[in-house]
């Protein structure tokens, strides 16, 4: 647990309660205040009926109505303020709830699971409990899928130097994101109540795009006659009023406009609705998330390239927020014919809108891909502050397999964890042997993780990592699959054939493997574990295996140069003793015996 971390989020909850407090009772005042001001607009409208001379009456009903007006601002004002205060406070809460080991208020990222891929079944990256859990805080699903997508990288590629730049890049601006708390939890906010869903926005904007209509709305004589037909209609209520043109000319004429604006655009406008009104708490989300952004200034290369390629970004979605309000405007009978008669809404919408699809059509994808990335990296750059034990690891730039760990453990274990050195040399491999539950299979797993934390320049699990960029991959927890006939010893083999299908002798690679050949007999285990590991050695790979088969430890005798024996150690006594060290040499001590006895009586 971060306690000072803790300890803040717990006062900003406080303060954030204490003002919803206080802007709920100013809801009501509000409210009570709007009642009043009408009924009292009401009441000096009746005056001015029953008395003569009586200007003054409907002068005050007037200032009431203005006063109930600006109350009514000042009311949708404060409510907005109400719903951010409500999202700031689960974050905060979610946060609090973090940092006593609770993540149920995160996404697990179920959908992401894959027993195939090369690391992230065996490593725990998507599900219950997982790193994405932990490390989720995206507000819009493609946030989601971008995070995911870093987390499911698999590197290894030629182009190293652009690869190592990539990541130092992507460390400075998860860690300037993580010194950001405030802007955090603001970004966080604006989605932690109904996350943005970008399906949905990118396959509105894609058929607005496709969108078509008649050439007289683009022309600019039409664009002329409909300016000249509102100043002439303004212009005969004022000579109406000063008695120079007959009463019901201004209302003929608006009259004219609405059947004139409503007929040529009703049709129009139902297509406009129905493709943007549906994903108008989307569209406002984005320009939140972008004003957001705009008024914050970064430092470190990425973040600052991520902010200008959003270059006309906000403009484009106030513009697009601009005609989702206009619609809602003229949402009911009374505002259609309002509207229309005054200001023509139905033509002026969908020229508005030609206007927004003509100027920022090719952009908006390119927008949303920016924002789906910058949603990723503030999940990370949260990581980055939650997680204060943690380091920032040294990227290697070497053609070759750089493992140098100092206090190592792994991130799930928290403070109850031990660390261990271990160093992994390009083309060796180590043979980890160790009773049951003796923290193999862990040990395993923290190589793995903090190589992927790495590779996204997240912080790490160490006092100090030192990696070069090389091709991973795992193979702990292979299943069986019954349903297509795939037995668990099956199931091994595909794994081994999809590892030496996914290696490429350009690029290093790194294998992590807890018992190799499970599903088979000791003698027949054993004997394929060996033809494996003398096969792949003459690969460009280096490995790392945990297995109970002590005779497979005999290959450090063969080849000393190539292999090299490690355990994990139990004491038996009395009880078990656990001490998590990994040390040179092969385990002596098993437990199952003991502990079966125990069951046993």
């Amino acid at each position: 647990m971060n306690k000072d971390l803790t300890v803040l989020y717990q006062q900003k909850a406080e303060e954030t309660g204490r003002m919803l407090v206080s802007l709920r009772n100013h809801s009501r005042a509000f409210i009570l205040t709007e009642i009043g001001s009408f009924l009292l607009a009401i009441g000096f409208v009746v005056l001015y009926t029953l008395l003569d001379n009586a200007a003054w009456a409907l002068l005050c009903a007037l200032a009431a109505l203005f006063l109930y007006l600006y109350i009514r601002r000042l009311d949708v004002r404060n409510d907005r303020r109400i719903k951010a205060g409500e999202a700031l406070l689960q974050v905060y809460q979610n946060e609090i709830d973090y940092q006593h080991g609770n993540f149920s208020g995160f996404e697990a990222g179920e959908q992401y699971v894959c027993p195939q891929h090369s690391y992230t079944f065996d490593m725990d990256v998507f599900g219950t409990g997982s790193l994405f859990q932990r490390m989720n805080r995206s507000i819009s699903t493609g946030g989601s899928d971008r995070l995911a997508a870093c987390l499911s990288t698999e590197w290894g590629s030629a182009k190293r130097e652009e690869l190592v730049g990539q990541i130092r890049r992507r460390t400075e601006a998860v860690d300037e994101l993580g010194q950001e708390e405030t802007f955090l939890s603001a970004f966080k906010s604006l989605g932690v109540k109904e996350r943005i869903n970008t399906e949905e926005v990118l396959k509105a904007l894609t058929a607005v795009y496709h969108q078509t209509f008649p050439k007289v709305f683009h022309s600019p004589l039409f664009r002329y006659f409909c300016y000249a037909d509102l100043l002439g209609f303004y212009v005969s209520i004022v000579l109406s009023i000063m008695g120079l043109v007959p009463s019901l000319l201004p209302v003929w004429w608006g009259m004219f406009n609405f059947m004139f604006s409503f007929l040529s655009g009703h049709k129009h406008m139902r297509v406009i609705s129905g493709l943007i009104a549906k994903v108008h708490t989307q569209v406002d989300g984005y320009l939140q998330v972008l004003k957001l952004i705009d008024k914050t200034g970064f430092r470190s290369a990425e973040l600052q390239a991520l902010k200008k390629k959003l270059s006309g970004a906000e403009e484009s979605f106030e513009r697009l927020e601009l005609i989702l309000q206009k619609i809602d405007n003229r949402s009911n009978e009374v505002g259609v014919f309002i509207f229309n008669s005054f200001a023509l809404i139905d033509i002026t919408i969908i020229r508005l809108f030609l206007r927004w699809q003509h100027t920022y059509e090719q952009r908006t994808d390119e927008w949303i891909g920016t924002l789906n990335l910058f949603d990723a990296l503030v999940s990370m750059g949260n990581y980055r502050l939650n997680e204060d034990r943690a380091a920032q690891a040294e990227i290697s730039g070497d053609d070759r397999v750089v493992y140098e760990a100092k206090g190592l453990y792994h991130p799930f274990l928290g403070e109850q964890a031990v660390a261990n050195d271990f160093n992994i040399l390009d083309h060796e491999y180590y043979i980890i042997t160790g009773a049951n539950m003796a923290g193999k299979s862990t040990f395993l797993r923290s190589i793995g993780i903090n190589y992927l934390l790495a590779m996204n320049g997240l912080p790490v699990f160490a006092r100090q990592l030192r990696v070069s960029v090389f091709h991973l991959f795992t193979s702990m927890r292979t299943t069986d699959d019954l349903t297509h006939g795939i037995s668990y010893f099956n199931a091994e083999l595909l794994r081994l054939k999809q590892l030496l299908s996914s290696l490429d002798e350009r690029v290093p690679s790194l294998i992590i493997l807890d018992e190799i050949l499970k599903g088979t007999n000791s003698l027949d285990k054993l004997n394929g574990s060996r033809l494996f590991l003398q096969h792949i050695a003459g690969r460009n790979v280096t490995g790392v295996i945990a297995t109970h088969d002590l005779e497979l430890s005999k290959l450090e005798d063969e080849q000393p140069a190539r292999f090299h024996n490690y355990c994990f150690e139990i004491g038996l006594g009395e009880d078990i003793t656990y001490s998590y060290k990994i040390t040179k040499g092969v385990a002596r001590n098993q437990n199952a015996t003991f502990l079966l006895k125990g069951i046993l009586g």
